[in-house]
């Protein structure tokens, strides 16, 4: 499936964290949207593997997704080395995206910056054609780069190069992120276990900060910030908000 927009995700709710509301955006425009998880998420504190599939795919159902698939690469110990890249430039050549979104260039947890690196260095080596990757059908694929390469904001503050009004997008993300409902605080119901940084209430409360910060600096209710991995060409200045 040729989709318009992959985003690569370390883990399985980074996408909707970040860029939920920009998937939205786009899927409501008519853009074919998807998701590559690099990892299942298996170190994280609260659920599982299998809860966390279950969780994706419910989220998946609310972003109106054309695909999510997910690499199976370790969490937390993953490399950025051939053999992951192989693996990464084989999915991009199989989704021909036109447009690629990618993890924090850097934040707190250690596997967002280097799935950045890694997302960085095979979107060039995605278009090479004397590296050889094959389909499913043992067929060898056309060599493949997407036109733009983005990266969305996480944890950390890091000043955006630009910003996506996301403000009639915003319920239909929290639900998308209410979905996982092991890691973050969905009601005073909700399945409980170890306290972590993202499973508190007041971590939802942070969502909202960030994105109405990001949201004022535009003139929008809610905003979602990215930063640009190359020079960003712009074609008529009227279409700048």
């Amino acid at each position: 499936m040729k989709l318009d927009i992959l985003v690569l995700a370390a883990h399985p709710d980074d996408a909707e964290l970040a860029c939920g509301g920009t998937i939205i955006k786009h899927i409501e425009m008519g853009y074919k949207v998807g998701v590559l998880d690099l990892t299942e998420g298996e170190l994280g504190t609260r659920g599982t593997p299998t809860t966390r599939y279950a969780e994706a795919a419910a989220a998946s159902k609310v972003l109106g997704l054309s695909v999510r698939d997910n690499l199976q690469i370790a969490d937390g110990f993953f490399q950025n080395n051939e053999e992951t890249q192989r693996k990464l430039i084989q999915k991009i050549r199989t989704y021909q995206p036109e447009i690629l979104l990618s993890n924090a260039i850097k934040d707190r947890h250690i596997d967002h910056g280097r799935a950045s690196q890694l997302a960085d260095q095979v979107n060039f080596l995605a278009g090479l054609r004397k590296i050889e990757t094959f389909d499913k059908e043992g067929n060898i694929q056309e060599p493949w780069r997407p036109k733009q390469h983005f990266h969305y904001i996480q944890d950390e503050y890091i000043q955006p190069d630009f910003s996506v009004d996301v403000t009639p997008c915003w319920e239909q993300k929290m639900d998308a992120i209410r979905a996982y409902e092991t890691q973050f605080f969905v009601n005073d119901t909700s399945e409980k276990g170890p306290q972590t940084p993202i499973s508190n209430p007041d971590f939802i409360y942070f969502l909202e900060a960030r994105a109405r910060e990001f949201g004022r600096s535009i003139g929008a209710k809610y905003a979602e910030g990215f930063t640009k991995a190359k020079q960003i060409g712009v074609n008529n200045l009227f279409d700048l908000k």
